[in-house]
């Protein structure tokens, strides 16, 4: 996958912070509030369900009572956070998007238009991820208009750090000393020190291949423009070359 190791880059990185503990089954934390965090892993796990879950679905997956999960439920669908449908089955709501919208709303606004002609272009989902903590969270996806199979890459997913195309471009972009803190190693990305890229497969997703660029943008945190795909006849140079330009568009209009 990796052909040569490249030198760091010459400006000034992002740092970001060591990862926090992780979460268990229920949400609860260490400190804070137990039934903020359980609202909140309600909402993660909808987000990462293939489709609306029931009520029971979730108290499964959260190794909570159902009438815990129930008062979860209400109080976020007051919010408009999650709704439930006519059968009871719940599902993220209108609300979280209006909150969405409001996360690096700049950044948003500068890679869509660019995900778009990228997604296009390619006939592949186009994306936006950023360093979240001790993972690579999607921040904004644009699905191909005319694809025949197009692969969803929703928003506010995530996976590790350590995997995955992004994951190592988001790498590539933080210093010897923050690697180290996170216990990490430099990825060796493959095309020139100028224009580097990440590839990956079966990583994240089975099945599925990515490749991701570096996207180094000063007063956000590491991201990485990326495509996600299943055709094994793709040249992820050229695909390559069409990141950097997408990323470069970016970086202008945000400078």
């Amino acid at each position: 996958m990796s052909a040569t190791s490249e030198s760091a880059p010459s400006r000034p990185v992002a740092s970001a912070a060591p990862a926090a503990s992780g979460r268990g089954a229920s949400g609860s934390s260490g400190a804070g509030s137990q039934t903020l965090s359980r609202g909140i892993r309600v909402m993660e796990v909808l987000a990462e369900a293939p489709g609306p879950m029931s009520i029971a679905e979730l108290g499964e997956a959260l190794g909570l009572h159902r009438s815990i999960v129930y008062r979860l439920l209400r109080t976020l669908e007051e919010h408009g956070l999650v709704v439930r449908d006519a059968a009871g089955a719940v599902h993220l709501g209108p609300g979280l998007a209006a909150l969405a919208r409001s996360v690096s709303r700049d950044l948003q606004s500068a890679a869509l238009p660019e995900l778009t002609t990228l997604a296009n272009e390619l006939g592949m989902t186009a994306f936006l991820t950023v360093l979240d903590d001790a993972d690579v969270t999607t921040l904004v996806s644009v699905e191909p208009r005319h694809a025949g199979a197009a692969v969803a890459q929703r928003p506010g997913s995530r996976h590790a750090l350590d995997v995955g195309a992004p994951g190592a471009a988001i790498r590539w972009l933080l210093g010897a000393d923050e690697l180290g803190r996170r216990g990490l190693p430099r990825p060796a990305l493959e095309g020139s020190a100028a224009a580097p890229y990440a590839t990956s497969r079966d990583q994240v997703i089975p099945g599925l291949s990515s490749v991701a660029v570096p996207l180094y943008l000063p007063g956000h945190a590491p991201a990485a423009l990326a495509v996600v795909h299943v055709s094994p006849q793709a040249d992820p140079g050229g695909i390559a070359a069409a990141l950097h330009r997408a990323a470069a568009a970016v970086q202008a209009d945000l400078a």
